[in-house]
């Protein structure tokens, strides 16, 4: 749905953005993340049509970003990560303003407007003023008039930037329910607790290169040496527990505390299941049985490392 292909920007001397190449496949969506300055804005810019590339190419829903703009328009919601508002006007005609900028038609637009407004919980919002609303109502509205044309890409810019932690959570289960209707989402951030919980696959980005792009599990396996299975207990069978799993060969090391163990993990899916079974086979009272991953900040901080290049 989106690819960026071998996407350059240098500024003189200065290169934002280096021989940058991925893609995010229908439907998903995509945590674009990175420091501040990293070249997340400039890619997303690009792919926006707002700013031409030194070198490369992006293609969205099969249309080319330098060689036909305007069609790239038509299948894409952009959110920048700073938008003004128009002082006086209200929220519906707000809406109505992009409405006619996407060429949609008068009979239309009311419809549409209400579908939106209902959908990004502003319908009581509809007749105040865009200036007199909150930081996170206008977040809101920013995101309903990149949907008025009803996009199956949307490409957004910290949509959660200066929201309270309330906003935010909102922001993140608008962002779930888009992707319920079909949407592909390219979301951007360097708050990775706002992606983590969320997102299909991410892309990691440092001053304008590219370091890692996947599914976070198929990222958090590269970069891991070993699993790290987590044990929980309903009752106090720890030693024999941790016994257990020591004695197997997949197993390299075990820590226990309480009624939870963890252990370094070098087998397979296959191992992972003969473990349990054993366990549970000599009565040991497992209460959960998983693999622990990696937060997606231990990801960005072992990749950014030089861990992965």
């Amino acid at each position: 749905m989106i690819e960026v292909i071998n996407f350059s920007k240098h500024y003189g001397d200065f290169t934002a953005v280096d021989h940058l190449s991925f893609s995010i496949g229908r439907g998903e969506i995509f945590g674009f993340i990175g420091p501040n300055g990293a070249g997340k804005s400039t890619t997303i810019r690009f792919l926006a049509t707002l700013l031409r590339p030194t070198a490369g190419e992006g293609r969205i829903a099969g249309h080319s970003v330098t060689e036909d703009p305007m069609a790239v328009r038509r299948v894409i919601g952009f959110m920048p990560d700073d938008f003004g508002v128009y002082d006086g006007m209200k929220v519906w005609e707000f809406l109505d303003f992009f409405a006619v900028a996407y060429e949609i038609p008068r009979a239309a637009r009311r419809r549409v407007i209400g579908e939106v407004l209902e959908l990004l919980d502003l319908s009581h919002k509809r007749d105040d003023y865009v200036n007199g609303l909150s930081k996170g109502m206008k977040q809101r509205l920013c995101l309903a008039k990149t949907l008025v044309h009803d996009p199956p890409v949307l490409i957004l810019d910290e949509p959660a930037s200066g929201l309270d932690p309330r906003a935010r959570l909102e922001m993140k289960a608008l962002l779930v329910e888009l992707k319920k209707m079909g949407k592909t989402i390219l979301v951007s951030s360097h708050i990775l607790s706002e992606l983590a919980d969320f997102c299909t696959s991410i892309g990691v980005i440092e001053r304008g290169r590219l370091l890692a792009a996947g599914s976070i599990r198929d990222i958090q396996r590269q970069i891991r040496t070993h699993r790290v299975l987590k044990v929980e207990l309903t009752e106090g069978e720890t030693d024999r527990a941790a016994a257990i799993l020591q004695a197997d060969g997949s197993i390299r090391s075990v820590e226990a505390y309480g009624r939870s163990i963890t252990a370094e993990f070098h087998g397979g899916d296959e191992d992972m299941g003969r473990l349990l079974s054993r366990l549970m086979g000599d009565g040991v009272p497992v209460r959960s049985f998983a693999e622990e991953p990696l937060s997606l900040e231990e990801v960005f901080m072992m990749i950014t490392k030089g861990i992965v290049n």
